[in-house]
């Protein structure tokens, strides 16, 4: 087993930078990422992009290639394509190209991201509804573009920038929905002053809305009540949705949904960092110092993991927590320590100066929130939003024993779709705050692996006959008992 001084968990923006960082103070770094390529989601495949035209995406994704040739350091060993399923003390346990194996570490850095918000409503699993990250993933990927007529509903930024993009490529795009409720926009008033601070984003956005004009895509916002629609097949047809007091109705073959990103927890709650409820955002974060140590000693977060702040700030924070380990590692000065951690600080400050604004402007609309009784919640086990209501009001404490009721959080996501909902709607049956109804506890594998790659950990251990630590009870038995859901 090859042990590094610092094991970063992600290669984005935050996990990148702070390998590069790392490395450059003399430390020993371990890159694990799933993609075969580093990049994250904001700058997937960016070191070979499918695409040649590079306006189609635009230059804040080409951003990425200086940290992306920045990687070529010998003090950073990659893990291309390895997936994470279990995290101990010091040690990773991963597979690669199919081999289950282990790393040591002395600290970890987990810059696993966000993930998009679960975005339930009527219909949401009929085929032809995407979301707007699965198709900028096919763009950034695979040059691909979703089939027309298309129809992109939803709130928050990205729902230009994905609307912005696929234009460009040449897809004609039917309307832009928004959902954001009109009340946001004076519950938004109060961060104002941090609006305009940033002002560069609010232009940025004024922008897309300009090309999006200009390039005749129909923009209508204070839209409510989507219903996918179904043909005799079972294929996505249209689009019915309540706007200016009528219910009204469009074609559709695609239709891109999107209500924001939140926070990827799943590692951090595995670990059993603290996590506290963020009402604004409504979403779960890890509670984190100033330089992104969690509640376990050792354990840091940078990035969208720790809190929505993109991909500048999640560059910025990705440097910030690597100067820091190393500082705890003595490879870092006191005096240069807190000179880079001011320095970086004020920068941090300054890119989230708007967040406030952005994150009271985009909450979701609680039809997302919390879904009527016949939406389906849980996709995996297909529990819907009654019975997780029923549950509740029935006694059930939280999403942990209404897990033993309905099998919701036992599919293959392990609750990372509709985990969020599940809490949300269990806090409004029984009428308590989400903070205390709580989250699913999240048990190694995080990952669905096989018997075979948690038996071959062994072999990693060059076959030593000590190795039986790697077959503990707690792998074994969480493995079987998540085959058994």
């Amino acid at each position: 087993m090859n042990h590094y001084d610092l094991a970063i968990i992600g290669a984005g923006p935050a996990g990148m930078a702070a390998a590069v960082t790392a490395a450059e103070s003399g430390l020993q770094v371990a890159l694990i990422d799933e993609q075969a390529r580093p990049g994250g989601q904001i700058y997937r495949n960016v070191g070979s992009p499918a695409l040649r035209q590079r306006e189609i995406l635009g230059p804040d994704y080409y951003a990425g290639e200086r940290l992306v040739e920045a990687l070529d350091h010998p003090q950073i060993t990659d893990f291309s394509g390895a997936m994470v399923w279990e995290v101990r003390t010091d040690t990773l346990c991963l597979t690669v190209d199919g081999q289950s194996r282990q790393i040591g570490f002395q600290r970890l850095l987990i810059a696993t991201g966000a993930q998009e918000r679960p975005v339930p409503f009527p219909g949401w699993t009929t085929p032809g509804v995407m979301t707007c990250g699965a198709a900028q993933i096919m763009l950034k990927t695979s040059g691909l573009a979703p089939n027309g007529p298309l129809i992109i509903a939803g709130s928050g930024p990205l729902l230009l920038l994905i609307a912005c993009q696929l234009s460009r490529a040449g897809v004609e795009i039917e309307a832009l929905l928004e959902t954001t409720p009109r009340r946001r926009y004076l519950e938004s008033l109060s961060a104002w002053p941090g609006a305009l601070r940033g002002w560069r984003y609010l232009l940025k956005g004024a922008s897309m809305l300009a090309e999006l004009r200009r390039r005749g895509v129909k923009h209508l916002t204070g839209v409510s009540q989507l219903r996918a629609e179904a043909d005799a097949e079972g294929q996505l047809c249209g689009l019915s949705y309540h706007r200016g007091g009528h219910q009204q109705r469009l074609d559709c073959a695609t239709l891109l949904v999107h209500q924001g990103v939140v926070p990827n927890v799943q590692l951090s709650r595995s670990i059993g960092a603290a996590h506290d409820w963020d009402e604004v955002q409504q979403c779960w974060r890890p509670r984190l110092d100033p330089y992104g140590e969690t509640t376990q000693a050792g354990v840091f977060i940078a990035g969208d993991g720790g809190g929505i702040g993109g991909a500048l700030v999640a560059e910025l924070q990705g440097r910030r927590a690597a100067n820091r380990i190393a500082n705890q590692l003595s490879r870092l000065g006191a005096t240069e320590f807190e000179h880079r951690a001011n320095s970086l600080q004020r920068q941090i400050d300054f890119q989230l100066a708007i967040r406030p604004f952005l994150d009271r402007l985009y909450r979701p609309a609680d039809e997302f929130l919390r879904p009527s009784d016949e939406t389906l919640v849980c996709r995996c086990e297909e529990v819907r939003a009654g019975e997780i209501r029923q549950l509740a009001r029935g006694g059930c404490a939280g999403p942990n024993q209404a897990k033993a009721f309905s099998r919701a959080g036992m599919g293959p996501c392990q609750g990372r779709l509709c985990g969020l909902t599940v809490s949300q709607l269990m806090a409004e049956a029984s009428d308590r705050p989400v903070a205390e109804v709580g989250y699913y506890n999240i048990r190694s594998p995080i990952k669905p692996v096989t018997l075979g790659e948690v038996a071959g950990l062994a072999a990693d251990q060059d076959q030593q006959p000590q190795a039986p630590q790697i077959a503990e009870p707690s792998a074994v038995s969480n493995y079987q008992r998540s085959v058994s859901r």
